[in-house]
């Protein structure tokens, strides 16, 4: 079961100004190279040039950590941001699994705070709470003056994660709550506002109390340009792509942590297909019922193998390049390809799809 749970982590990373030649003014061109997570090579995505990432994939020592629970699978905390103060940023926090002792004859042993098999002991509780109680505050620990300006249940999003895990392991008694809460908030004498989501995952009575959380990630830019902002982090979000060598060692080493029995080489291509329609669905919720400030969409054609990809419509014109790098910008004239100020080729322009 922890296994399962460890691939359910998967689900869960400075614009470019380029001068256009003959152009009086100077003209927004946004490139969006493809870049590697760094420490394993787990995913990739398409992160504006110029812009920084930091943190990956990462892996918790049982030894260190006073128990094996929080390492069957890989844990991932990375971030893409705008410039060294990350003013502008999208960060995906790593999955944790917590244990609520109450009820149980060793509760008195295991008060909040302690440590039950490398999972720290804590109290259920709901999502909204989560996100004010634990997961803001690690995110962001020298915030101050900090506001809720918003906040709603998300049970898209918790649906699709039930429904996912009930197609994996059918019967197993998970529950989910999801929720969205919106935030203002003052860091190193800026104001910033920010969108932060999490899905909690409770095992119920098989679990003995163990729960956790999962998809835990923020935006934020400064106070006022959030929504300004939206069209680069939701590009941003919706390009990460899992690499398939990394996803069978990944399971493969979860089944040999875990002592589980499941054959990896027969199932993996099954898993994977379970995956990507489960990030679909998931990146659908997100879309539609959790980032209510997202810009609406656009089916393209890839120029280079003609099929139909989803993409952001806030820009009048998209290019992409043969391994999915992209370009947006409003300029009609623009050609990437002769740009001097960016020495790229083999950019085709990508069109909407026709209706």
């Amino acid at each position: 079961m922890k296994t399962i749970r460890g691939i359910l982590f998967l689900l869960t990373l400075e614009l470019l100004i380029i001068p256009v030649a003959g152009q009086q003014k100077t003209s927004e061109v946004l490139y969006f190279r493809k870049v590697p997570e760094p420490n394993e090579g787990a995913f990739e995505l398409l992160v504006p040039k110029g812009w920084q990432t930091m943190g990956g994939v990462y892996r918790v020592n049982p030894t260190m950590q006073g128990g094996a629970a929080q390492s069957i699978a890989a844990k991932n905390d990375f971030a893409v941001f705008n410039n060294p103060s990350a003013d502008v940023m999208i960060r995906w926090l790593p999955d944790n699994l917590f244990i609520d002792m109450r009820g149980t004859p060793a509760a008195a042993m295991f008060p909040q705070g302690s440590n039950n098999n490398g999972m720290t002991v804590l109290y259920k509780m709901d999502p909204f709470d989560f996100i004010l109680k634990v997961a803001f505050p690690y995110a962001h620990p020298q915030a101050q003056n900090v506001g809720v300006t918003d906040k709603k249940l998300l049970k898209g999003l918790a649906s699709a994660h039930s429904s996912f895990t009930q197609k994996i392991i059918p019967g197993f008694p998970l529950t989910y709550a999801a929720a969205q809460v919106n935030l203002r908030y003052s860091e190193e004498g800026k104001t910033y506002e920010e969108l932060f989501i999490t899905v909690l995952e409770d095992w119920g009575v098989m679990g003995a109390g163990m729960w956790g959380n999962k998809s835990t990630l923020f935006a934020r830019a400064p106070e006022g340009t959030l929504k300004d902002w939206l069209p680069v982090i939701e590009t941003v979000h919706r390009s990460i792509r899992i690499d398939q060598k990394w996803l069978m060692k990944e399971i493969e080493g979860q089944q040999v942590r875990a002592n589980t029995m499941l054959r990896v080489q027969s199932q993996v291509q099954q898993i994977d297909r379970d995956i990507q329609e489960a990030q679909q669905k998931m990146n659908s919720e997100i879309q539609n019922d959790m980032y209510l400030f997202f810009t609406e969409q656009e089916e393209y054609i890839n120029p280079h193998t003609n099929e139909v990809e989803v993409g952001n419509n806030h820009w009048q014109h998209r290019w992409q390049n043969e391994i999915g790098e992209i370009i947006y910008t409003d300029d009609e004239s623009y050609d990437p390809n002769t740009d001097v100020h960016l020495n790229a080729s083999g950019f085709k322009r990508s069109h909407i799809r026709k209706r």
